[in-house]
């Protein structure tokens, strides 16, 4: 039988290319030309700058037309990006690749993960969970859990969980699935996850935690932390917004689906792969990865040198300044300031800054972290989020400082002085 002759269109299409996800090429922006020179960028936990690495990846994965699921070249080629980038993923955090299921980003993660019904291996499912009380808003609504099924776990002054607390928790009670975050989004305090591991399992329950703001950070593995479930995000650490992964420990069965239709994601999460997004995230964890040691080094360097520019102030209170934190974030206040005006001043003089996590603009009430830590809503309502990343520079942090001064000296002009003792 003979073969149907090629239209002049198929005739002039390129070839499948093989393309690997380490050889994907770089974005012809480089360094810090694609953040603009005339502003400074101190807002890194809300949102990260598209890495060079990461854009140029997307771009060679764009001009692939195959779906994944597809059992053709043009689909296969499109499933080698996928799989390139899942592998890259899970290596970062320790795990095995088929244990890596893409989202939709860090929120979907979380709710994904807080599934009745999870169990190890052929162990009780659980159902009930226990959150604390500074987590995500993804992760306090609780999921598909019952509302009736729901504990807060509260934390202590400095923003750490209490671990006597969990252990009183869950000493009532059937076996739990615990929610806690590594690394907390606001003030940057880090949580004792492997401790709360511990006290975990050995009441028979299963660990989630929300990695989001950790990785590329400080390096964490999920074995090390003895987590069951973490969740990521791509746009944390330089890869694009809308993408993210849940990822699971061996032997931990139960999840089920709250996307469901195709068989993507070995069932766990249906509809076709991101593939330009998921290909930008596995490229902007290798990066991250192989520079993560110097970068937060430096950076941290550079926030310590904003913190005693800020203490010149009198009365600047830093939030969680004696726990283990970010080597990038500060969150700080001082009596009688605006949370709202200080973040209008800062971005007039330049300084784009937050007061408090971005998925809470536009609310007006304090900080849900910072009320569980004790704070009145007077101070609360006063923080101010500095977030530094990989492109953060002396002269970024000595320009803050200065427009800090400023504003300092307009905006605290009228306070009385008792006011700038209270902390």
């Amino acid at each position: 039988m003979r073969r149907r002759a090629k239209s002049k269109h198929l005739e002039q299409r390129p070839p499948v290319q093989n393309i690997e996800l380490a050889a994907l090429p770089a974005a012809e922006t480089q360094g810090n030309d694609y953040l603009a020179r005339d502003r400074v960028y101190l807002d890194w936990n809300a949102t990260t700058p598209l890495r060079p690495e990461a854009r140029g990846a997307m771009a060679a994965a764009w001009d692939l037309i195959g779906n994944p699921s597809s059992v053709h070249a043009e689909g296969r080629a499109s499933r080698r990006l996928v799989e390139d980038a899942r592998a890259v993923i899970a290596g970062a955090v320790g795990a095995d690749a088929r244990n890596v299921v893409f989202t939709s980003g860090g929120t979907e993660a979380n709710s994904l993960a807080l599934t009745p019904a999870l169990r190890r291996n052929s162990g009780l499912p659980i159902n009930r969970l226990v959150v604390s009380a500074i987590e995500h808003a993804s992760v306090l609504t609780g999921g598909r859990f019952a509302r009736e099924a729901i504990e807060i776990l509260g934390v202590g002054k400095s923003g750490v969980v209490d671990l006597d607390q969990l252990r009183a928790i869950l000493a009532d009670g059937p076996p739990a699935l615990v929610s806690v975050m590594a690394a907390n989004n606001e003030t940057g305090a880090l949580q004792p996850v492997a401790e709360v591991a511990d006290i975990v399992h050995q009441a028979g329950g299963l660990l989630h935690v929300d990695a989001v703001q950790m990785l590329g950070k400080i390096p964490f593995d999920i074995r090390g932390v003895k987590a069951d479930l973490i969740s990521l995000s791509a746009h944390k650490l330089g890869g694009p917004k809308g993408i993210g992964a849940l990822v699971l420990a061996d032997g931990l069965n139960g999840l089920e689906a709250a996307i469901r239709g195709g068989g993507q994601e070995k069932g766990r999460r249906a509809g076709t792969e991101n593939v330009p997004g998921i290909v930008g995230f596995g490229a902007a964890v290798k990066t991250a990865m192989a520079s993560l040691g110097g970068d937060m080094g430096r950076v941290e360097t550079l926030r310590k040198r904003l913190e005693i520019g800020l203490r010149q102030t009198r009365g600047v209170f830093v939030f969680s300044e004696n726990a283990p934190r970010l080597p990038n974030t500060t969150l700080f206040t001082v009596p009688g300031l605006k949370a709202e005006t200080a973040v209008i001043g800062f971005d007039l003089e330049g300084i784009a800054v937050s007061s408090g996590s971005a998925c809470s603009s536009g609310k007006v009430q304090p900080s849900h972290v910072l009320e569980a830590m004790g704070f009145a809503p007077e101070p609360a309502k006063g923080a101010v989020r500095l977030s530094l990343g990989w492109l953060t520079t002396e002269a970024d942090i000595d320009c803050c400082l200065e427009a800090w001064r400023k504003l300092a000296s307009a905006l605290l002009k009228g306070c009385d002085e008792t006011e700038l003792e209270r902390f």
